[in-house]
């Protein structure tokens, strides 16, 4: 039961900040595409933060394994309360060049935190369930990813709806008030060895030595990158510039479409043909479903480019991507942990999101440049492109699906 118990308190922490990141991600971008940034400038706000990913992920997998979860959740909180205040100190008197770099440092230990956050959290799954309960593991990764998801979604609004009510700033001081109750509360309930592996961790192991693995992880790569690559910027502005929606409205439909995501995240197991070594099925499912996707997607560059009822051509064909790419990822999310061993799993997984944060870095520097040079059917057009390379790899996976990620030595 104690198991079960450091899984809720981890779980909540992360519902508890996905909220916040969630909303200054809204936040920033509609308070400074108002200020009259181009949707580029809009993209480097955003690049430390999802570079910050990659480095984090990389080293916070081995620190989690080294000195437990406790110490990588409970810093990620702290680092995104000062991310919150420190924003909040933004001078509209200044320069647009210091102004830019100032969200950029800020952003950048936003980054650090969120990732910190993302790789305790889906660390802890694999701590509390048993190695052979294959069906367990996918309901409980799909339940945490999807409901993630969803609250991001509540996120996106709520960083509309704070924005348009309170202000800038004032909003900023409210999340970050909300979110110091919820650090000294996993500060307080959580032990300080979950997630510590038995062994002596080296830093060379932060570098994955299974093909699988490696193979998984480049998929993620462009499977990430192709939904930012329209997703970040250009929808937004898109929303904003074109069909001339206000900062609520924009906030509210993508918080429900983040939050039906992440409800499809959450049944996906559902949809999803099991096997019995818990990988050989799964695989084929990821490797169908990442096709299927890019089809979809290049069907709504068509359907965009064509000029036919946009508002309706987005509603419906973001509703069908977001079905689409809410099953891909829950099930990349599922064979992280089944093809890796419980000792030291936090290595893996911060390698695997490692990857995931370089796609969404890759993808946020596209969109801006895709959505300047041809709008939003130019960033779906270049989704579908990264798609059909995630496709490649996803079907690389199938002849080294039974591969293992070594153990901690």
């Amino acid at each position: 039961m104690s198991g079960l118990r450091n899984y809720g308190v981890v779980t909540a922490a992360y519902w508890g900040f996905t909220l916040t990141d969630g909303a200054l991600r809204m936040l920033v971008l509609l308070h400074f595409h108002a200020l009259g940034y181009t949707p580029f400038e809009l993209a480097l706000l955003f690049v430390l933060y999802e570079f910050m990913g990659v480095v984090t992920n990389l080293t916070g997998g081995w620190v989690a394994a080294r000195f437990g979860v406790k110490l990588t959740l409970t810093g990620g909180l702290a680092l995104q309360i000062s991310a919150l205040l420190a924003l909040s100190m933004l001078d509209t008197q200044w320069s647009k060049l210091a102004s830019v770099m100032y969200v950029l440092a800020v952003q950048g230990v936003s980054g650090v935190a969120k990732d910190l956050s993302k790789m305790s959290a889906k660390s802890a799954i694999k701590l509390v369930v048993p190695d052979d309960a294959h069906a367990q593991l996918f309901k409980w990764v799909a339940l945490l990813t999807g409901s993630k998801n969803a609250l991001k979604g509540v996120g996106f609004f709520l960083g509309g709806f704070l924005l348009a009510v309170l202000g800038c700033a004032p909003a900023l001081w409210a999340m970050a008030g909300c979110l110091g109750l919820v650090w000294l509360a996993t500060a307080a309930l959580l032990p300080g060895d979950m997630g510590r592996a038995k062994s002596k961790t080296k830093f060379t192991q932060v570098f994955s030595k299974s093909r699988a693995i490696n193979r998984l992880s480049a998929a993620r790569v462009f499977l990430f990158g192709a939904r930012d690559v329209w997703f970040v910027v250009g929808l937004p502005v898109f929303l904003y510039d074109v069909l001339n929606w206000r900062f609520a409205e924009i906030g509210a439909f993508l918080a429900l479409w983040v939050i039906g995501y992440g409800f499809v995240q959450g049944v996906a197991p559902m949809m999803t043909k099991r096997s019995a070594d818990g990988r050989s099925s799964e695989v084929r499912a990821a490797q169908v479903w990442v096709l299927a996707l890019a089809m979809v997607t290049l069907a709504l560059a068509g359907a965009v480019q064509s000029g036919v009822s946009p508002t309706m051509t987005l509603i419906v064909g973001l509703g069908v991507f977001g079905f689409f790419f809410a099953v891909n990822s829950a099930v990349h999310s599922y064979l992280i942990l089944a093809l890796s061993d419980s000792d030291g799993v936090s290595l893996n997984v911060g390698f695997y999101y490692m990857a995931n944060a370089a796609g969404r870095l890759g993808g946020t520097l596209l969109s801006g440049l895709a959505y300047q040079w041809g709008g939003l059917p130019g960033c779906l057009i270049t989704a579908a492109v990264l798609l059909g390379f995630a496709g490649i790899f996803t079907l690389a996976l199938g002849p080294v699906v039974h591969e293992r990620a070594a153990p901690a030595e």
